[in-house]
């Protein structure tokens, strides 16, 4: 599974060969962040060139930090809200940004304000002449009716709750670094990425396996590939502008969660019990413009619900960070 997730397209070491100096990937110790310097660290070596791919992270987990030594990263431990640390990060002429506060903002408002807005300011402080790309949330966008088919870049913006809010916040302080200092920044709007041991699919199996109710509240999803969402944060990165580059990051179909259940319960043997009822609105990206410049994932929706029956059904691990794509309420 970690090779495929990290498998670079001959289109992405195509454009490696084109960058000039390190990347540094910061939040590198998150669930996306290894498998994109993972992914950046082979199609740099398909393409020939020796740049660095440096993976920063306050690493709680010191065997993820082996892992990405072992295949040729240079890992450096730093705490981005302290400017000591970060003056001590090498130069680079590509960044991609992970960090953020997701989980607990609703109780700690002031940590998510520091870690989704600060330290994004902190970082284009400290990286001015480099290319960024830096990870949102299409949280940023109001609910919308799936007959919309989504909210798109050019979008009203409509953040509910605080993490909603800082994340909105967070692009804030990149968009004034990018039109004070000529920063060329691309940012993206993700929901929700998904492979088997994380990701909305995981958390609807999860419940099925556990007898427990799914909450149909918030109808409709996005989801997509993660081996995709590595690719496509790399790729923006050519991307990046000044004013910021926007992408929504997301697969094609508005998917009903009625309909993920119920397919990964015949795949599982279990009939699915819901709760709550059906909204005619939910958090919803239309990502048209991605696929267009990067193509579409490199599978599908019921491919995604395929793979995550088979993965629990051999009792493959999944990780304990639930996604929360039913709450309505902005509050994580």
């Amino acid at each position: 599974m970690e090779t495929e997730l990290c498998r670079p397209s001959a289109n992405l070491v195509g454009e490696t060969a084109q960058w000039q100096g390190d990347l540094v990937i910061l939040g590198a110790g998150g669930k996306i962040g290894s498998g994109v310097a993972v992914m950046a660290r082979r199609a740099l070596d398909a393409a020939k060139v020796n740049s660095r791919v440096i993976a920063v992270s306050r690493w709680n987990d010191a065997q993820a930090k082996t892992r990405l030594e072992d295949k040729g990263i240079t890992t450096i431990s730093a705490d981005l809200s302290d400017t000591k640390d970060l003056e001590k990060l090498p130069k680079a002429s590509q960044v991609i940004y992970l960090v953020g506060a997701k989980f607990g903002t609703s109780t700690n408002s002031d940590e998510a304000w520091m870690t989704n807005t600060v330290t994004a300011a902190m970082v284009a402080e400290r990286f001015p002449g480099a290319r960024i790309s830096a990870l949102s949330t299409g949280n940023v966008y109001p609910m919308t009716k799936a007959s919309t088919g989504g909210s798109t870049e050019e979008d009203e913006l409509g953040p509910i709750g605080e993490y909603a809010i800082t994340c909105l916040g967070r692009e804030r302080v990149l968009t004034y670094a990018s039109r004070t200092r000529g920063t060329r920044i691309a940012i993206i709007r993700l929901n929700y990425a998904c492979e088997p041991r994380y990701g909305v699919i995981a958390d609807i199996g999860k419940r099925i396996l556990a007898s427990e109710a799914i909450d149909i509240s918030s109808a409709s999803v996005n989801v997509v590939w993660q081996r995709y969402v590595n690719e496509v944060i790399l790729r923006s990165l050519r991307h990046a502008s000044t004013p910021p580059f926007l992408l929504n990051l997301a697969g094609p179909e508005t998917a009903s969660v009625r309909r993920i259940a119920e397919l990964l319960g015949d795949r599982l043997g279990i009939k699915p019990v819901f709760s709550g009822s059906e909204s005619d609105t939910s958090l919803l990206n239309n990502a048209g413009k991605c696929h267009a410049l990067f193509g579409y994932p490199d599978r599908s929706l019921v491919q995604l619900i395929d793979l995550q029956a088979g993965w629990l059904t051999a009792g493959g691990k999944t990780w304990n960070k639930p996604t929360k794509f039913e709450r309505r309420d902005g509050m994580f």
